[in-house]
């Protein structure tokens, strides 16, 4: 399993935000290049990018904040928030950005995704947010009634590359994450997926890789910068 560190984009800074909520934003480091860099040299051989206030947006924000980070790093990245349209995809992925990640067109546009999929093969993930199993949408600021297994299933021929799953009322909690449903997810389709969302300690990690389920890497965000384990214990951890 990969594990993918969070840099997540508020204000140009790198932050974390409890259970979405952007009102309740902690500063981790205001040089994400810095904080890109220093989990490169620690051994994360991915990086998992958000633009927050694009998320609420609908369009870039923190794209000064991405480029700087883009430019210090040499392992792929993956960001999501605020790209709707493929114009949007396009200009992203001439930037270096090994993948985008879809959410709220996922649910309002499928046809843009599978557009997109088509046209950047291998580069274009689907960000699957939700609260008790119902996706949100619009930075979690809006609710549906879209079953999360049912809208992944939409998107099994789309040539999609990966699921990103996002326990909202899990994340930045540090309550865990919800392995049951990370792990069912991951079960009842063929599309990878990367969990995301309440990673908490290294037992956390082992849950998830003795869930059984085919899980291509986990998101960790406010334990690494807690401190709750270190990015060699959890690659450790992943791929012992």
């Amino acid at each position: 399993m990969i594990l993918y560190p969070a840099i997540d984009l508020k204000d140009g800074a790198c932050v974390r935000l409890y259970k979405g909520e952007m009102a309740q934003a902690t500063v981790f480091n205001d040089d994400p290049a810095a904080q890109a860099a220093a989990f490169e040299a620690a051994g994360c051989e991915w990086m998992h990018l958000v633009d927050l206030n694009g998320a609420f947006a609908g369009t870039p924000v923190n794209g000064e904040a991405v480029d700087s980070i883009l430019a210090r790093i040499s392992v792929p990245a993956q960001l999501g928030g605020g790209i709707r349209d493929l114009a949007t995809i396009e200009a992203w992925l001439s930037k270096g950005l090994a993948r985008v990640i879809l959410g709220t067109v996922a649910v309002e546009d499928p046809d843009l995704v599978r557009d997109a999929a088509r046209n950047f093969p291998g580069q274009v993930a689907i960000g699957l947010d939700a609260r008790d199993g119902m996706v949100a949408t619009r930075g979690w600021a809006e609710e549906t009634d879209i079953e999360v297994t049912a809208l992944a299933r939409q998107f099994e021929d789309a040539g999609v590359a990966a699921l990103i799953y996002t326990d909202i009322n899990r994340d930045g909690a540090m309550q865990g994450p919800n392995v049951a449903a990370t792990a069912a997810l991951a079960k009842a389709v063929s599309i990878p997926v990367i969990a995301s969302g309440g990673v908490s300690s290294l037992a956390d990690l082992q849950a998830l890789k003795a869930s059984g389920a085919p899980l291509d890497g986990v998101i960790s965000g406010r334990a690494l910068y807690d401190g709750a384990f270190d990015v060699p214990q959890a690659l450790a951890a992943l791929k012992g």
